[in-house]
Parts: structure tokens; sequence; C-alpha cells
């Protein structure tokens, strides 16, 4: 589960861009996910939605963040809102959007220094064989699911906490007067810790929250206990869903139409999403991974680096659309899950074409995933 604030919109939908988080998706770009030089890039987000185109600690540690600088939401996929957190997320929202008007982006107190656009090479992909590697994934993730990355064995007590620890960046468009130049953020650690009912939560990010981090806790805009769903779960929630990996994609399909450019890529970013940022039960993982095999379009790239530096092998599908591929990736010896990145491969995106092919749009590396007895504990295996 994660609160990043920032799932795309679905094509061709006119939603009122002036609406809570929680009741509408927002502009695609991932990841996802920032201030006074971004308003560009939003402005061009909405009108393409218009036109109907997410240290070392020996022992349990409490962590502090870096001083506050609220970032843009709309750049950033699909990393998922947990369901206690809607209040949170209008909330930024707003506050974003205060900042922005202040023009303090890139002033005193700024925490995510900003570069040149992160780039690489651009793997070579291919269908052939991608429904049997997903096939040694997802038996490789059943059998190593006691341990905490593989996102698995152990049951979580009501009064325990999911705890997941990225390493992550964006790449987006920075707007200085009338100059726009294409930068990417400093990569840096978010640790987010979640209730496994979704109700009760705490996260810490740069850029995002201060430096204590913020709440996930709270009721909906409506002042009602929300309930969790696919792009917003709990734990207990991902418990429930079906295993069978054809029903458990119909639901996908079913619960996700009309969202996203296409069905099949949006089902692949929602399967993508409850991989990186949360913590489902071993059996789902396995699932998961066979139902991605049966989502046309789907291939494997030879060679992928997550945000930590790791290459590996990427289950892949490229959104015809943006022209932006969609990775998955795992370490090439053992199979386990490593991270995700987002890369433009064909075209151009972005404010002014910008984006062009080799960029990294996002990238995570998922370093930690764990179940700790409270907020702010960071686990002894972390780092």
């Amino acid at each position: 589960m994660n609160a990043d604030l920032s799932r795309s919109h679905p094509a061709g939908r006119g939603d009122d861009p002036l609406l809570p988080l929680a009741e509408r998706e927002l502009p695609a770009g991932r990841h996802q996910f920032h201030k006074e030089r971004l308003m560009a890039q939003i402005r061009q987000d909405l009108r393409t939605d218009g036109a109907g185109d997410r240290g070392t600690a020996a022992a349990p540690a409490t962590v502090a963040a870096p001083a506050a600088v609220v970032r843009n939401p709309f750049l950033r996929r699909a990393v998922l809102v947990p369901a206690a957190a809607f209040v949170l997320a209008g909330a930024l929202a707003a506050g974003f959007l205060v900042h922005v008007e202040g023009g303090g982006a890139d002033g005193p107190g700024s925490t995510i220094a900003t570069g040149p656009a992160m780039t690489t090479a651009i793997g070579a992909a291919n269908a052939q064989g991608t429904p049997q590697l997903l096939d040694r994934i997802s038996l490789a993730a059943a059998s190593t699911s006691a341990s905490a990355g593989a996102a698995g064995g152990t049951r979580v007590r009501p009064d325990q906490f999911v705890y997941v620890g990225s390493r992550t960046a964006t790449t987006y468009v920075k707007t200085v007067g009338h100059k726009s130049t294409l930068v990417s953020e400093e990569l840096h650690m978010r640790h987010q810790w979640n209730s496994p009912d979704g109700l009760k939560g705490w996260l810490i990010e740069p850029g995002n929250t201060g430096p204590g981090g913020i709440t996930l806790e709270g009721k909906n805009e409506k002042g009602e206990t929300p309930t969790p769903y696919l792009n917003a779960p709990s734990y207990d929630y991902l418990a429930g869903l079906p295993t069978d990996p054809g029903v458990l994609l119909h639901k996908i399909y079913e619960e996700t139409r009309g969202m996203g450019r296409t069905p099949d890529q949006e089902a692949f970013t929602t399967i993508g999403d409850l991989l990186r940022a949360s913590l489902p039960p071993a059996e789902l993982t396995a699932a998961l991974y066979k139902a991605a095999a049966r989502i046309p379009g789907v291939v494997t790239v030879d060679d992928a680096v997550d945000a930590a530096g790791r290459h590996g092998i990427a289950v892949a599908r490229l959104d015809e659309t943006s022209g932006q591929r969609e990775e998955w990736i795992f370490d090439r010896g053992t199979l386990a899950y490593l991270g995700e990145r987002t890369v433009q491969v064909q075209g151009v995106s972005g404010e002014e074409g910008l984006i062009k092919p080799g960029t990294v749009v996002s990238t995570t590396a998922v370093m930690t995933r764990a179940v700790v007895d409270r907020v702010k504990e960071i686990p002894a295996s972390a780092g």
C-alpha cells in the first residue's frame, strides 16, 4: 500500500480537476509523482486528458525526514493510496497548489535536489518466452514466501504494521519563466507503514511530508470510514482476493473498467502497483504473476536497472499511447522482485516534447518489506 497520490487519469474521462483525489484519477506520467516548476506539465496533462487521451539499522529505529517540500501529485502513476489516506490526499494536493502559488518550490528549504534527467539504454524486448518466465517468477515467489521481500509467509497481527521501504525518483519538466527543461529528482528513500486493515499508517518521504512524516489515518472527504478496494487496498483486503489467476485477472479488468488508456495497460499497471507498493500474501503474489502472463502485449526486456543500481531481467508492457514502457525488474539469478521503472521508448511526451526515448520517467527499488510492531520502526533487515 502506498500514498503517492498518483494514479493515471483514465482515457476519455472529463473529470473535474477540482474533485477530491479520492474520487478521480490523476493525469498520467508516473511511480507516481512536484512544485511551481511543474505547473506547465500539469496543464499539459490536464489538456491531454480533456482531449480524451505511486542507512542500515542494527535494531528497530525511529526515522525522520528532511524539511517538507510538497510534491506534485500529478507526475507519477500508480502507487496506491491506502483506504485511510483520502483526507491526506486532498490535503497534500491542496498544499501543493498553495505551495506552487507561493512560488517557493526552488527556494530555501527544498529537500529534493534536481539535476539532469535520468536516462538509460533502451533494452531489447521480446515476447517469446515471457509466459514461461512469469511462471518461473511465480514459482520462485512461492518458494521464498517466508522471506520479508517475498511478501509473504508470516501473518500480520491486527496490532502490527506492514513496512515498505523503497528508493525512488521521478523525471519531470521544470519551467522557469518561459524556459522549460527536463530534470530528475534526487534518488531518495520513502518509508511507509500501514496497519493490516488499512485504517492506520504513516508516511515519511522528502518532498511529500514534514520531518516527522504524516499520518495516513482519517476518514474520507464525506466523513466516512473508507472501505479498501483494488486500487486502495489493505493487507486484509489483499488476503481476501482470489488466487486463481483467471478469476483474479477478470476481477482486475472489471474493477478497472474505464480507467487508464487501454484495459490491458491498466490491468498490467494495476498488478505492478500491487507488486511494488504493497505486501501481498504469498499465494496472491504468485497468482498476480500468472495473471500478468495472460495480458496481451507483455514482453521480456533483456536488461533493466532499478533505482538502487541493480541490473536484472524485466517483464514489461508498452503503453502505445504515451510511448512509455513499464518494466518490472527481477534478479536474473533468483528471480526475486527488485523494483520497477518507466522508460520512454517511442516518440516523445511531456510539455514541449522534452521527454525523449531513453528517458527514465520514474524509477523505484523496493529495499525492504517487513512486518513491524509500530509506525516509524525500521526493521533490522533494512539497509
